[in-house]
């Protein structure tokens, strides 16, 4: 018997459980209005075993999704199915919040279970794509459940609908916001639905606040490295369960990639770590730079990048001092204050700055 993970990822689940034989279905969420509290392309994976992970709305409709997902397992149809405050269905599973929720279930398709619209062939390659960062949209005709997939390179456009689909694909790679398409009269077509990569979190300097924010990052999604050429402080034992590199942070950096889903922070007090690391940072598309220090340390800082030929409009990338104002005080607090910030600047909610840590 194939043991199963323990894997919290929706799609890494699917491929298991379909590569075991067993009958599994990818519930989606593929539109929302008002106070819906998941957001279009949140996931919910289904196994007939019963085991479910992920989630379309927060608790509000996933039992009649769950009881829906059946049915597709079952027969090999998808279906779109719709929840609001106007539908008797809506108030029986608890969508009373005055919100809109589209859900589009979909089984998955193997050899054995060819039935399935969304082949498990596709979602391998998804997964593939996903560990090496490559930014991948799964295109969903709705009535059919033909799926395809865009990337975000150039590539020849033979029809009018692959010319609308690669036009509106660039505007979901642009904003990194899944979305559906729609016909003239308002009929829903296609939904492009960006797999989301996990957000990355860079962190230079195996210092005692690294050791309370990476494993508190992770615990809010991030995939989390720490870097730091000092052997004796980037250590197992000082960092259980977290991805340690030993390179130079310069170096480091090259050899992972920088995208837009990475935030990188230093917190080593030391020019020589922090000063190639803000510089490679500086040069990349990573969302969110960040650097410990007090404000003297941080004029310091930035008179040097200013020698090195940096301007001020790249400087201004530099969240530093970094964190939140929230008088946060030792480890753990700063560590949140430092969190909080990349991820309120990771949803384009930037909030106050600290007083500066000495």
């Amino acid at each position: 018997m194939t043991k199963l993970s323990s894997t919290p990822d929706p799609l890494d689940l699917l491929i298991e459980w379909a590569r075991a034989g067993l009958p599994c279905a990818l519930a989606t969420v593929t539109s929302t209005w008002g106070s819906s509290p998941r957001p279009a392309g949140s996931m919910m994976a289904v196994c007939e075993n019963g085991r479910i992970e992920g989630s379309v709305s927060g608790g509000c409709v996933e039992g009649a999704v769950i009881e829906e997902a059946t049915t597709v397992m079952r027969n090999g149809t998808p279906a779109a199915l719709s929840y609001g405050v106007s539908s008797d269905d809506a108030w029986a599973v608890g969508l009373a919040c005055g919100g809109l929720l589209d859900v589009y279930v979909a089984a998955i398709g193997t050899p054995t279970r060819p039935q399935g619209t969304l082949p498990l062939e596709m979602l391998e390659t998804v997964a593939e794509k996903r560990r090496a960062r490559v930014p991948v949209i799964i295109a969903t005709e709705l009535a059919t459940g033909a799926c395809r997939l865009l990337y975000d390179t150039t590539t020849p456009i033979a029809t009018e609908l692959e010319a609308r689909l690669a036009a509106r694909a660039r505007e979901v790679f642009e904003t990194g916001r899944s979305l559906r398409l729609e016909d003239e009269t308002g009929q829903a077509m296609w939904f492009l639905h960006l797999v989301p990569m996990p957000p990355r979190l860079l962190i230079v300097g195996a210092v005692h606040i690294a050791q309370v924010l990476a494993p508190m990052a992770q615990t809010t999604g991030f995939s989390v490295t720490v870097i730091d050429p000092r052997t004796q402080l980037a250590t197992p034992e000082r960092f259980p369960g977290i991805t340690l590199d030993t390179d130079w942070p310069d170096e480091a950096l090259a050899r992972l990639g920088i995208d837009n889903q990475t935030a990188i922070v230093t917190l080593t007090h030391d020019a020589k770590l922090d000063d190639p690391t803000l510089q490679y940072a500086l040069g990349s598309e990573t969302f969110y730079i960040g650097a410990l220090g007090s404000r003297k340390t941080q004029a310091s800082r930035v008179a040097r990048l200013q020698e090195a030929g940096f301007d001020a409009d790249q400087i201004a990338r530099i969240h530093g001092p970094v964190g939140l104002a929230i008088g946060a005080v030792g480890a753990a607090e700063i560590a949140l204050s430092i969190l909080a910030e990349i991820v309120a600047v990771r949803h384009n909610r930037p909030l106050g700055r600290i007083s500066g840590w000495a």
